[in-house]
């Protein structure tokens, strides 16, 4: 019976999961169609290139993300990986739905390559948590490309990983990671407590671990994002 109930509860997560990727790719195909029409472009949203160039930086991005690294700050089950720079730059050349494909064919290779210790969990963090940084700056951008508005769009995008990050962690990854896997909450809590004091509950923990965490990560992808994306779009184009 308990087997059943583990099998069945990871079953819906993983249901759950790809309604978050559906959703997720909705919004983005909804504001790519806005800006398009606004822009008076006529080009198709996915065609050949586009795909290729898909293919390509999700590859990239799936080795940036295995290559992940732990902070001092934060437990290690929370980990920096920079895979987000050549999502956020192929989303800035072709839109907000390259940019979610990318981020999603980038966590299947993973799959495929390295499988998951999270109970796809994990995975699915990367993935959202990914989406809520380069959706809304490559929206921005999209509307209007300039080097001002690429500016302002990774600016919102690192608000929005800052704020949308401990939020998804507190209120359904942290309580789902703990029931899928069996680690209850308490015991992750004293991980984060060993490394800092202040942590002394999943709030305290998403204040002091995975809101730095994900703001630091938007730093650094917006810097290179910034001084790499001018030279490369023209390669691309």
């Amino acid at each position: 019976m308990n087997l059943f109930t583990s099998v069945a509860e990871n079953a819906i997560f993983v249901l759950e999961f790809l309604g978050i990727v559906l959703a997720i790719f909705a919004v983005a195909y909804l504001f790519e169609k806005c800006a398009k029409k606004k822009n008076n472009d006529t080009e198709r949203i996915l065609n050949t290139k586009t795909i290729v160039v898909v293919g390509m930086f999700s590859a990239i991005a799936c080795v940036l993300h295995i290559f992940d690294f732990s902070v001092g700050f934060a437990p290690d089950f929370y980990k920096l990986d920079l895979s987000e720079i050549p999502v956020m730059i192929c989303a800035f050349a072709y839109g907000p739905v390259a940019g979610v494909m990318v981020e999603f064919v980038k966590i299947v290779l993973k799959l495929f390559i390295k499988g998951t210790s999270t109970a796809f969990v994990g995975d699915l963090a990367n993935f959202v948590i990914g989406c809520s940084f380069v959706l809304p700056a490559s929206i921005i951008y999209r509307f209007k490309k300039s080097k001002k508005n690429a500016i302002v769009s990774c600016i919102i995008g690192t608000l929005v990983i800052t704020i949308a990050g401990p939020l998804f962690n507190a209120l359904y990854l942290l309580p789902a990671f703990a029931k899928l896997y069996g680690w209850p909450l308490e015991d992750i809590i004293a991980i984060g407590t060993a490394i800092n004091p202040a942590i002394k509950d999943v709030t305290t923990l998403v204040i002091f671990a995975v809101a730095p965490l994900n703001l630091l990560k938007g730093v650094i992808v917006s810097i290179v994002t910034i001084i790499i994306y001018k030279p490369l779009s023209r390669l691309l184009k």
